[in-house]
C-alpha cells in the first residue's frame, strides 16, 4: 500500500521494481529502527564532560593533554546552533538511528546530514584553531 501511495514520485530514471526494492527497504529499515526504540526514547542530554572516565596509567603530561582537548572541544559543541548540537549529540554520541531522529524531529534525513556534516566540519575548525588539529574521517 506505502508503494502505491508513493507511486507519483517514480520518475522512471530506474526500472519499477528496483524503485519498489528500493523504497520498501527504506520503509521497512525506518519502521523497524522506529520500534527498536519505541521503548526506550532515545535522550538528547548533553554530555557531562567530568564524567568521562579517566586515563590509567597515563602519564600526567598526557592527562593535562586530554584535558585540553576535553575542554576545547566542549568549547568547540558549545559554540554549535542548537540544531547542530542536538543531531550531534543524538546521532554521534548516543547512536540514535538518523531516521528515528527525523521522524522526532520532523524533519528528513537529508537536513539531518545536512546538520551533522556542518557540526563536524565546526568542531573541526574549532579544534584546529585551539591547537588540536583533527584529521577528517575516510
Amino acid at each position: 500500500m506505502a508503494v502505491l501511495a508513493k507511486l507519483d514520485t517514480y520518475r522512471g530514471t530506474a526500472r519499477f521494481t528496483t524503485w519498489a526494492c528500493k523504497f520498501v527497504i527504506f520503509e521497512v529499515s525506518a519502521k523497524v529502527a522506529r520500534h527498536a526504540w519505541r521503548r526506550q526514547a532515545p535522550s538528547v542530554a548533553e554530555l557531562a564532560w567530568d564524567q568521562l572516565p579517566g586515563p590509567l596509567g597515563h602519564r600526567p603530561e598526557d592527562s593535562l593533554e586530554q584535558r585540553a582537548q576535553l575542554d576545547a572541544l566542549s568549547r568547540a559543541i558549545g559554540g554549535l546552533t542548537g540544531r547542530q548540537r542536538e543531531v550531534l549529540v543524538a546521532v554521534a554520541l548516543n547512536d540514535v538511528p538518523i531516521d528515528v531522529l527525523a521522524a522526532k524531529l520532523g524533519t528528513n534525513r537529508n537536513a539531518l546530514y545536512k546538520n551533522l556534516f556542518d557540526a563536524r566540519r565546526s568542531l573541526r575548525a574549532s579544534m584546529a584553531a585551539a591547537g588540536h588539529p583533527v584529521s577528517p574521517q575516510k
